[in-house]
């Protein structure tokens, strides 16, 4: 499980290892956080050669863990666990190094707690929504649509797809089917130009909706047939986007309005965005 988590602001990157049940964080990010340098690649090279038992250490603990980039691709990249970060800021004179340290500590226990209670990493997710200033209705949606989403890559995986391309070119397989376009036509429809905005973080109740019928139709197919390889779930992806595809087409035919929406919620928070959508629809009706 990839993750983003944010220190006073500074995106670190981050990724969960399910077998050794710890996180493994991206030493340049965190380099870059505690030093606030332009080039934190370039300072974390001369930190290695100016401290040679520093290096030895990186070199012998710290692997190349495949994390997202600033333009969306995977590329393996310096990473340590929690005790090599802890190591490794003990060569950096900074004064963020002991808020740090906390900051550490703190990630590692709610994911912990989370792993014995799910239940409080869902409680995490609606409050960072809530935060972010969107509606319980939108939560809800959003949560339902992040269940349905890991069921389908779930059954993927027992299916011999393989996580990163082949998932993003079924993905996009059941968004064509669903809504004519592909989530990289979806992005730019909505004006999101940068790779770490989420494209479902900017959709709307509808959008959500059939984004999650879709993709539950997928699955059913899946398990149905008892697909397998890239071929066989393509046509599972085709037809259960398909299904999404006609309930929304025959919606817009009921409402005479469209479901797809350049909407996105950049600028208003999804409250207001959803405040003056209900108005114009009494206006209109």
């Amino acid at each position: 499980m990839s993750n983003i988590k944010l220190f006073q602001s500074k995106q670190i990157r981050s990724v969960w290892n399910e077998e050794e049940q710890q996180w493994y964080f991206s030493v340049v990010d965190v380099v870059g956080a505690l030093t606030d340098s332009s080039n934190p690649t370039d300072y974390l090279k001369k930190m290695r050669k100016r401290d040679s038992e520093l290096g030895t250490y990186i070199g012998t603990n710290c692997p190349q863990v495949n994390m997202l980039t600033d333009t969306g691709k995977n590329r393996r990249t310096l990473a340590a666990t929690t005790k090599g970060i802890l190591r490794i800021i003990q060569s950096i004179p900074s004064p963020k190094a002991e808020p740090f340290k906390q900051w550490l500590a703190q990630v590692g226990s709610e994911r912990i707690a989370e792993i014995e209670n799910p239940e409080l990493a869902q409680k995490r997710i609606r409050d960072t929504y809530r935060a972010k200033g969107y509606s319980d209705e939108w939560i809800e949606q959003r949560i339902r649509g992040i269940a349905i989403r890991d069921t389908l890559t779930d059954e993927w995986k027992k299916r011999g797809i393989k996580e990163g391309k082949e998932y993003a070119i079924l993905t996009a397989e059941i968004s064509k089917a669903t809504f004519g376009i592909t989530p990289a036509e979806y992005k730019k429809l909505k004006s999101l130009d940068r790779p770490t905005e989420n494209l479902r973080d900017h959709m709307t109740d509808l959008e959500l909706l059939f984004s999650a019928l879709g993709e539950a139709s997928t699955t059913e197919i899946a398990k149905t047939h008892d697909t397998y390889g890239m071929k066989e779930n393509s046509s599972a992806a085709k037809a259960g986007g398909k299904i999404a595809g006609d309930a929304r087409k025959a919606l817009e035919k009921k409402t005479g309005r469209a479901v797809i929406s350049k909407t996105n919620y950049k600028k208003l928070q999804e409250k207001d965005v959803r405040k003056q959508l209900k108005e114009n629809n009494s206006y209109n009706n």
